[in-house]
């Protein structure tokens, strides 16, 4: 197999096949990055069209989606009749539209979204999402299984970057959170080593909420079970705002929510559960 792209995840990705025992073929843009993987065992090959044509499957792993067409564009006729895989990160509509470009010159494409950083390949705790022609998926899954637990999600191209998009949405969300909290900690001359156990502790508690929320999302029905109405605390998330002003740290993380919270207390759906935000959140017809 091909490895196209030797940053700290694509050298993860061809450790992780090489540990399976697979025959690797790695190139990069930049030379000199090869070096310990070839001395695990890999082939280093000199170009890009020489690395496509020693395999049958093509694991692209680059900077961003441009980077990906001028490596492969001007080998799409080496490309013909392989299966590659694209695990570039990238949107949903760039995923479909390398799809689309796959299948006029004669290759499958599986394009995926890696939910782990370099560390986890091959770990147990790392899994990789993909989408595109099921069969190209069940033929190498076995390969690809090297990477981490490997997670079909449809033929739709773009489905797999939908769901890598989604989960770092809620990553970053998170993130967003607690480093507010470590800020107004410190502000006050807290340890953010003291105070992280709680925070840990209190993010598993309020945590674990997903089915429910996911539940209320597809009924669209958030009235049911409420147990803290978004009324109540849109009317007291000022109050986060204000201590945070008080403290000399920058609300600017968590200032975007409440305008929502109280446009929508205050198109009558105060006694609903806070999951109703999400009708606010659609742009375009047809998603709501």
């Amino acid at each position: 197999m091909t490895v196209l792209g030797l940053g700290a995840m694509g050298s993860a990705l061809a450790r992780a096949f090489l540990a399976a025992g697979r025959p690797v073929t790695v190139w990069n843009r930049t030379p000199g990055k090869a070096g310990d993987l070839v001395a695990g065992g890999a082939t280093e090959a000199a170009a890009v069209e020489e690395a496509v044509r020693a395999s049958g499957l093509v694991v692209v792993c680059l900077w961003d989606h441009r980077s990906v067409h001028e490596t492969l564009d001007p080998v799409r006729a080496a490309l013909a009749g392989r299966v590659v895989v694209n695990l570039t990160n990238g949107t949903p509509g760039q995923g479909r539209e390398l799809g689309e470009w796959a299948r006029t010159h004669g290759f499958a494409l599986l394009d995926g979204g890696i939910m782990a950083v370099p560390p986890m390949i091959g770990a147990p705790g790392a899994f990789v999402l993909y989408s595109g022609p099921e069969e190209a998926f069940t033929t190498h899954r076995e390969t690809l299984d090297a990477l981490g637990e490997s997670r079909y999600v449809g033929p739709d191209h773009g489905r797999a970057a939908l769901y890598d998009i989604a989960l770092l949405s809620a990553m970053y969300g998170a993130m967003m959170g607690e480093l507010h909290a470590f800020a107004m900690v410190r502000s006050a001359g807290v340890a953010a080593t003291g105070f992280a156990p709680l925070l840990q502790r209190w993010m598993a508690a309020v945590g674990g909420l997903q089915e429910r929320t996911a539940q209320l999302v597809d009924a669209r029905d958030y009235t049911r079970d409420v147990v803290s109405n978004l009324g109540m605390q849109a009317a007291a998330y000022h109050n986060l705002i204000d201590a945070a002003h008080e403290q000399g740290v920058s609300p600017e993380l968590l200032a975007p929510l409440h305008p929502l919270m109280l446009r929508r207390a205050a198109e009558g759906h105060g006694h609903e559960d806070n999951a109703g935000l999400i009708e606010l959140l659609f742009t375009r017809r047809g998603t709501t």
